[in-house]
């Protein structure tokens, strides 16, 4: 990651194109890809303990978060990505959209209250 601008701009950068982009710190760059993806058929728990393994890898991960965004942003449908498996990020993404969905309806219901305080009694 590049040192933080002084023109305030972002001051981190998750531009794949960027020089040094966020993936290049992550400690799974030193593990088999087969601890992160489920290979075919795998058995459940088999399936479990990788999953496991996996996430005590993300635990120690300096992008750990810039790597979880960036699967909840694609989203990636597979593997383990910052910490979660595809089933948490499903669980994440949906708790997102419920949150958004209650703020909206939150913002709806005060525009119409505000337009009648400011009216006059007459």
């Amino acid at each position: 990651m590049r040192p933080a601008p002084t023109d305030g701009s972002a001051a981190l950068r998750l531009d794949p194109l960027e020089e040094n982009p966020w993936h290049t710190a992550a400690a799974c760059r030193r593990d088999e890809a087969g601890l992160f993806f489920a290979p075919s058929k795998e058995p459940t728990a088999a399936r479990l303990a990788r999953e496991e393994h996996a996430k005590q890898v993300c635990a120690g991960c300096p992008v750990l978060l810039s790597c979880r965004e960036h699967a909840l942003a694609q989203p990636e449908p597979y593997g383990v990505w910052g910490g979660l498996t595809a089933a948490e990020r499903r669980v994440v993404l949906a708790r997102r959209r419920r949150r958004a969905a209650e703020l909206r309806a939150e913002t709806a219901q005060l525009v119409p209250a505000r337009r009648g305080r400011n009216r006059i009694a007459g």
